[in-house]
């Protein structure tokens, strides 16, 4: 079974969402981090409809890395109620999802992750 997740969240601006790729790949709670957009982003939010540009981040992981990422994420993100939204990887490239299971580090809760 693969064992790999895609997670997503959006933020308001490219620098911003380097930043965060960059902090969660370091940590090593994401494989991978794919930055798309600028996309147009239409939601209904205090009441109203909204429309912003965000950019959007397709992150990699696993199973066990959904909890701290999402953790990680939920910490580092600047919105008031960021997107988190994480699907498991029903199929894939054997070789990539090793890379992936191999690229990510979890810890259990008295370690430090590496």
């Amino acid at each position: 079974m693969a064992d790999c997740w895609i997670a997503l969240t959006t933020l308001s601006s490219r620098a911003q969402a380097e930043q965060l790729a960059e902090a969660l790949v370091g940590e090593r709670l994401a494989a991978c981090v794919n930055v798309l957009g600028p996309a147009a982003s239409i939601y209904r939010w205090e009441g109203k409809v909204a429309r912003d540009e965000e950019v959007l981040l397709f992150i990699k992981t696993t199973a066990a890395g959904v909890a701290p990422l999402q953790a990680r994420v939920l910490e580092l993100h600047p919105y008031d109620t960021p997107e988190f939204l994480a699907f498991e990887v029903r199929a894939g490239a054997p070789d990539y999802l090793a890379w992936v299971a191999g690229s990510v580090v979890t810890a259990g809760p008295d370690e430090p992750t590496s």
